[in-house]
Order: C-alpha cells, then sequence, then structure tokens
C-alpha cells in the first residue's frame, strides 16, 4: 500500500485545518455505545450471538437464568484525424480549486485521526473500557460470573475485529472457562465454542491466505495453493464448531439453528477443505454434500491473477473503477475503501501487462475513505473525473464529505466539490449514479443518502449548471426522500428519452419515472418492482436483447447457514419489461434462485456470446460470513447457471466493487473484484480473474458525445448480427453497471459465433438522433463520435496480465 504522506505544511492549510475541525468537531456526534454494529441486512434476525449474550448475561447479573440521423456509411479513418467539437465547461479559478482540494484533504485528515474513538466499525474505544474493565476484576472477587464472562465474550471479539487472533482467542478461553456457570439459550459455552472457532477460522486464513497469497487463495472449493500449510487454525477451529453441533438447537428454535448451527457446520466444512480433508473426513452428518459444488454447465476456469498484476490493494472494503483514465486506450484502476485511514489508490496502465501505483503523482495523498465511487466526465472536457461517496454504514458518525475528482489530464486530479456546490452538507451515503436527466448535454448527479434514527439525510439531485458547479434541486423534483439508500440506477425503462431513477432501498424500492420536466413520480408499487425489501446493489440492462430496459434487484438472503439448508427468505429480482409499460419478476424460471447476500455486484459478458452475466460479490460484515461470491451465465437468456465452482469465482473473502473490464485488450472480459471487510483485521488482496477466451468474436465501441454528454452515458448500442443462418441483436446502455461497481464506458460487445455484423445503430437520447454503420469489420476497437458518419478504428495492443 502506499504509504501515507504528510499534508502541506503552508500557513493557508494549517488555517484550512483548523476551520475543518472546527467544523466536524460541530457536527451531531453520539459515542459508540452498542459492541454489535447495525449489520448490513440480515434478514434472520442480525447479531443474535453478542445480543443473546449480553441480555442474557444481563439477567444473570440479576440472578435469571433464560435469556438516438440516418444511415451511415462504413468509412474507417483514422483516429488522430477526426478532432472532437464538443466544448468543455468552464471550470472554478485555480487558486479557488486548489484551495478546495486542501481543504477536502484537511477533512479527510480530522476524520481519520477521530477514527479509533468515534468509528464504531473502525475504532477501538470500547475495546479499551472493556479491558479496563477486565483488569478491575482482581480487584473485585465477588463480580459476577455473568457479567465476567459476558465482558470477556465481547472484548474477544472486539480484538479479533481488531485483528489481533492471538489475544482474541486467550480471552474467549477464559469465556469458555466460565461458561458451564451461565445459563440462558443458547448457552454460553455454546456460543463460547462459536465464537473460539470463528477466531481460530481468522487465524488460519491470516497466516495462509494473507501472509501467503496466491491465485488460489481462498477460491472455493480449495485446492491446489490454498490448501493451508499451517494448519494450527483450521484444527482447532474444527474442534470447536464439533463442540458446537453436539448442543444442537431445539426444532423450534429457528434463529439459533441458523445462525449457530448451520453457520457453524458451513464453516467446519471450509475448514476441511483447507487441510484437504474434504469431504471424507467430515462426519457423514455435517457434510456439505458434492452437489453443492457442482455445476449445471461445462465452463472453463477464470484464473485469479492477481497475484501477478502488479498492484498492492491489501485494504478494506470499498469501490473500483477500471477505465481509461489517462486517455491512452488502455484501462487503469483506481480503487478507495471504506477505511477512513485508508489511501484512495490510482494505478496506471503502462500498456505492455504491467501496472505502477501513481497516487502521489496523481495528487491523492491524504485522501481516504469511501465505500463506492464512479466515473463520469461532467465537465465534457475529455477526462473521466471521480466522485467518491463516504460515510456509509456510520450513521450520526457518518458525517463525511464526499469527493468530485476532476480528471485534470495524465492521471492528476484535483478534489472540486466545494467549488462545485457538492459538498456541503455532509451525508452519510454509499451510492451515487449519473446521468443527463433533463437532457441539457451534461451529466447531473443524483446521491442517495442514509436516513436513520436521529440522522436527517435527505437523497440529493445535482443539476449540472453548465459551468462546473451544481444545484440540488431534489426538493423540487420530488425526489429528496428520507430513506436509508442501498443502491440507485438510471435507465430509461418506457422509452421516452428521459432516464428514469430506480432506488434499492432499506424498505420498499423506489422506481421514479421522469415526467420530463424536471420532476419524478414514483410508480414502483404501481408496477410492482418495489421488492426486495433487502435490495443491496442493482442495475438496468436489456438482459433478453429485447430493446426494453429491464431491473436486477439483488436480495440479502440470509447469513451463511442459509447456503445449505432449508432456510430461505427474501431472494434476487429480475423484473422483465414486457415492453408496454409493465414489469414482470421472472427471477424463479431463469433459475435464480440461489440465496446470496451481495454488497457489490455487476454485470458483463465473459463467454462473449451478446448474452449479459453478473457477479455478486457477498458477504456481510462479520467474519463468520465466509461464503463465495457468485457468477451467473446466461443460456441465451432463457435461464442463468450457476458457474461459480467450474469458473473458479467461488472467492470466500468478502467482495464489493466489481468491474467486468478487458485488461488485456483481447476481446473479452475480465473480472476485477475489491475486496475486503468491514473491521481492521479484515482486510485481503482484490482479486482480478483473466479470461481464458471462449473462441467468441466481439467489437468494443467508444461513444463520444457532442450534442450529448462527453462520456455518452445513456446513449443505446444495438447490434444486428448475423449468426448461423439467422440475425440476432445484441443491445446495450452506456453506463459503469450496477450501482456498485463500474465497468468501463467504453462498451465491449460480445458476438458469439457471428460471421458478420448486419448493421450498427447508435441512439443518441439527447439529441433524438440515430447513427447507423452497416458492415462494420468484427473483432475490432472503435469509436463513434456523435454527428459524425465515419468511425474510427482504435489500436490497443494485447498483452498478457503480469508478464
Amino acid at each position: 500500500m502506499t504509504s501515507q504522506g504528510a499534508l502541506p505544511g503552508s500557513a493557508s492549510v494549517l488555517v484550512l485545518r483548523s476551520a475543518a475541525k472546527q467544523l466536524v468537531s460541530n457536527s451531531i456526534r453520539i459515542p459508540m455505545t452498542h459492541l454489535e454494529p447495525s449489520r448490513c441486512r440480515n434478514l434472520a434476525g442480525a447479531g443474535l450471538v453478542l445480543v443473546v449474550a449480553m441480555l442474557g448475561c444481563q439477567q444473570a447479573d440479576r440472578g435469571g437464568g433464560e435469556p438516438a440521423a440516418g444511415n451511415r456509411d462504413l468509412e474507417a479513418t483514422p483516429l488522430a484525424t477526426a478532432p472532437l467539437e464538443t466544448v468543455s465547461h468552464e471550470v472554478a479559478a485555480p487558486a479557488e480549486t486548489e484551495a478546495g482540494h486542501e481543504r477536502m484533504r484537511a477533512v479527510l485528515q480530522d476524520i481519520a485521526e477521530r477514527t479509533a474513538d468515534e468509528n464504531p466499525f473502525l475504532g477501538d474505544r470500547q475495546l479499551r473500557q472493556l479491558r479496563k474493565r477486565i483488569e478491575s476484576f482482581a480487584d473485585d472477587p465477588q463480580v459476577h460470573v455473568g457479567r465476567k464472562w459476558r465482558t470477556l465474550y465481547n472484548a474477544g471479539q472486539l480484538e479479533l475485529r481488531q485483528g489481533r487472533e492471538a489475544e482474541a482467542i486467550a480471552l474467549l478461553k477464559q469465556a469458555l472457562e466460565l461458561a458451564p456457570q451461565v445459563t440462558f439459550k443458547p448457552s454460553a459455552e455454546k456460543l463460547s465454542h462459536l465464537q473460539l472457532g470463528i477466531a481460530h477460522m481468522r487465524l488460519g486464513e491470516t497466516e495462509n491466505c494473507c501472509s501467503q497469497h496466491n491465485s488460489d487463495s481462498c477460491i472455493l472449493p480449495i485446492r491446489g495453493g490454498g490448501i493451508h500449510t499451517r494448519e494450527e487454525g483450521s484444527r482447532n477451529a474444527i474442534k470447536h464448531f464439533m463442540a458446537v453441533l453436539s448442543m444442537p438447537a431445539a426444532a423450534d428454535a429457528r434463529q439459533e439453528r441458523l445462525e449457530v448451527d448451520e453457520g457453524a457446520r458451513w464453516l467446519m466444512n471450509v475448514a476441511y477443505m483447507t487441510l484437504d480433508e474434504w469431504p471424507d473426513k467430515v462426519p457423514e452428518e455435517y457434510r456439505v454434500g458434492e452437489e453443492y459444488f457442482a455445476s449445471t454447465l461445462e465452463f472453463p476456469r477464470f484464473v485469479n491473477v492477481y497475484p501477478r498484476f502488479g498492484l498492492s490493494t491489501f485494504n478494506l472494503s470499498g469501490g473500483a473503477i477500471v477505465d481509461d483514465l489517462d486517455g491512452d486506450a488502455d484501462l487503469d484502476v483506481l480503487t478507495c475503501s471504506w477505511d477512513t485511514q485508508g489511501q484512495t489508490q490510482v494505478f496506471r496502465n503502462l500498456g505492455n501487462g504491467k501496472f505502477v501505483e501513481c497516487t502521489a503523482e496523481s495528487g491523492l495523498v491524504g485522501f481516504y475513505g469511501g465505500l463506492n465511487l464512479n466515473q463520469a466526465d461532467y465537465d465534457n472536457d475529455g477526462d473521466l473525473d471521480i466522485y467518491i461517496n463516504r460515510g456509509a454504514w456510520l450513521k450520526s458518525n457518518g458525517y463525511h464529505p464526499n469527493s468530485l475528482l476532476r480528471n485534470d489530464g495524465n492521471l492528476q486530479f484535483t478534489d472540486v466539490t466545494f467549488a462545485a456546490g457538492l459538498a456541503e452538507p455532509f451525508l452519510p451515503t454509499k451510492t451515487s449514479c449519473w446521468a443527463d436527466y433533463d437532457n441539457d448535454g451534461d451529466l447531473d448527479l443524483y446521491v442517495g443518502n442514509e436516513s436513520s434514527r436521529g440522522v436527517v439525510a435527505p437523497c440529493q439531485l445535482f443539476r449540472n449548471n453548465g459551468d462546473g458547479t451544481f444545484t440540488d434541486v431534489a426538493a423540487e423534483a420530488g425526489v429528496a426522500d428520507e430513506v436509508f439508500s442501498m443502491g440507485a440506477v438510471w435507465g430509461d425503462y418506457n422509452g421516452d428519452r428521459y432516464p428514469d431513477l430506480y432506488l434499492s432501498l432499506m424498505g420498499p424500492n423506489k422506481l421514479y419515472r421522469n415526467n420530463g420536466d424536471g420532476t419524478f413520480t414514483d410508480v414502483a408499487e404501481e408496477l410492482g418492482v418495489w421488492e426486495p425489501q433487502a435490495s443491496f446493489p442493482t442495475w438496468f440492462w436489456d438482459f433478453d436483447n429485447d430493446g426494453h430496459l429491464d431491473i436486477f434487484a439483488s436480495a440479502s438472503s440470509g447469513p451463511v447457514g442459509v447456503l445449505d439448508s432449508d432456510f430461505r427468505f427474501e431472494m434476487m429480482k429480475l423484473y422483465r419489461n414486457q415492453g408496454d409499460g409493465t414489469f414482470r419478476d421472472v427471477a424463479a424460471e431463469r433459475k435464480l434462485t440461489y440465496p446470496a447476500q451481495p454488497m457489490g455486484a455487476n454485470f458483463g459478458d465473459v463467454n462473449t456470446d451478446g448474452y449479459p452475466d453478473f457477479y455478486l460479490a457477498t458477504g456481510n460484515v462479520d467474519y463468520s460470513e465466509l461464503r463465495p461470491n457468485v457468477m451467473f451465465c446466461s443460456e441465451g437468456a432463457e435461464r442463468f447457471h450457476n458457474v461459480t465452482m467450474a469458473g473458479g469465482f467461488g472467492h470466500l473473502q468478502k467482495g464489493h466493487g466489481v468491474a467486468f473490464a478487458d485488461i488485456d485488450n483481447d476481446g473479452d472480459q475480465d473480472v476485477y473484484v475489491q475486496m475486503g471487510g468491514a473491521y481492521p483485521g479484515d482486510k485481503f488482496n482484490d482479486a482480478l480473474f483473466e479470461n481464458p477466451g471462449f473462441g467468441h468474436h466481439w467489437i468494443m465501441i467508444d461513444l463520444v458525445g457532442t450534442q450529448s454528454n462527453r462520456s455518452a452515458i445513456g446513449a443505446q448500442i444495438h447490434v444486428r448480427i448475423s449468426e448461423e443462418g439467422t440475425t440476432r441483436s445484441i443491445r446495450h446502455l452506456v453506463s459503469s453497471g450496477s450501482s456498485f461497481g463500474a465497468n468501463p464506458l467504453d462498451q465491449t460487445i460480445g458476438l458469439g459465433r457471428a460471421e458478420k455484423i448486419v448493421s450498427l445503430e447508435v441512439y443518441w437520447p439527447t439529441s433524438d438522433t440515430r447513427q447507423t454503420f452497416d458492415d462494420v469489420p468484427i473483432d475490432q476497437a472503435i469509436q463513434i463520435r456523435e454527428g459524425i458518419d465515419k468511425f474510427t478504428v482504435i489500436e490497443r495492443p494485447q498483452f498478457e496480465i503480469g508478464r
């Protein structure tokens, strides 16, 4: 990781930093009072283990017990001979933007310095309090055994979250010794064994998957280099999980069976696998069958080539952008971390298979934090700018500023958030999306904020003023909801040229129809697209290539205990656009019945057949949520196959930002996944799954707007191909994909076994024009500019990643 650089030492910066501290110190802040932070979306009753322990021991303390222009002819011209006519917007004066850049750096530094005391996930304030309490036990031999057990048990979990496995195990062992004297349900003894199993499991991950990281690490089913050479962690974990299973929950104790028993059974099978002893040595009654790891479709293996990729991103959860950020026709990488002391990182693609970190040269040293981010050319100057969302999940401790990073060229960025009018007020958020909702030729920004008890954080719609600034018009537009936002995406579902807005929320989702007059109307309930109520990443796509945008809404379907059991909760939704203004959920009939719990996700076309596939990066905050990320491959839009295990996509570490991107310029999409959890001890390396190729054809299209926004976001591509005697359509909407992931805005389109492209049409909603090209050659990268009747061929040399 890049080391944290010192802040500039000018007096003006010190004044700004002081002002930033004063600003933040005046914010509403509530001390952490609960050991267990609010879980992401666990429908099955998150926090049972800790909450029951706390409540039960409180009773024990009291002596209790139980607790769219015409047809264009094909003509290719050299890329450099076609000048762009788009005029970029004016931007703020250099002095103003420089001051804003340093002001943001100072605010983020202040937040970083307050992390230990105020951040309920990353800080250790309560752990310090518990340590003092434990020390006091020596002076108070009369302390109730229930209180002592509870303190040791909770302190052990908090030590583990900080990444101190040995200390955690020692405390939990002490708790286990006291457990027989504490009575409630589930028993203190059973819960102590469960947490000891989890702690030993994490120790095994640290000693093997982290310190000896390789291409096979944590890929389910575990094999090859993924087998642990240091076995102590897994062997001890198995002993404790067996102890849990020896104390089965009652038949009517549904929550205990799910979260404790089934969770322990799943984790024990994974532990055996790390020792290369699954399935044979797993007791039959607790074994996860081999059929669980089977695929219904023959599929080649994608190798995780991150270890030779040349990046260093060992970090917590966050976002990832894979796109051409320096304009040299290859894809660069930019990542962020929700760690308030975690550095935003920038990696330049050298075009020869190697990447080099250039965070310092980019001007972003000291820019910390951010759970999610995306890219768009908001000022129409030809460079992709970055927007980072901060403060997610932290409620009253999440009054953090977001960042708009203006790309000044050559991977150099300036934070213009304050100058652009996007910074204040600071509100907690993890989702935002770009679109030209008013069709005036520049991109506007929607930010979905997180309102919760004691936190009023209305969602925002920033209209681009065309001069480098924005105005929040959410109230006038009717979208200033006070909701807990999980995801937000734009797409024109009814084909009226104006992008509509779909919101994934904690509670009923919303579909805001764009009325074309600056206002929106929620039609989610009317159209039946308000579920699931525990959704997270979402997107618009045309999964069946019929010319109508469909909606995918993921669901948090429960903890690891659901994976190989009969427990089922809400499931993912695939809303097929019927073409008449209505939708129908077809998830079940398309075989999307897997109980995932995604945090990040995205879609692309991994087998280049022209039908989109998707990847769910899964896992909740707890260490027990050791579950595979999952890949679904479309079979002609008639069904989706789970190809996770066959394809080698089943990474067990927690995944977040996902990008489908042709990183090596060979015409097929690789998959980049930002990895890491919520707690300091849950860092991990990112993953890059290299596409082995399917022998199919492709075309990459770089659209450039002139009357429309330069990024071409919202433009629609329709490719008609001749394939094995028939003609079929393939359609793409230009976007970065999901609400929690950032694909390149250039569109890599799989053409299957096409003999030729019959026609290629681009529709530009803003100008309401169409460009049509006939007989475009396949297996090419081309650029199409709005209003220009010639396309240009882009030269993109292929390379081997990391070679």
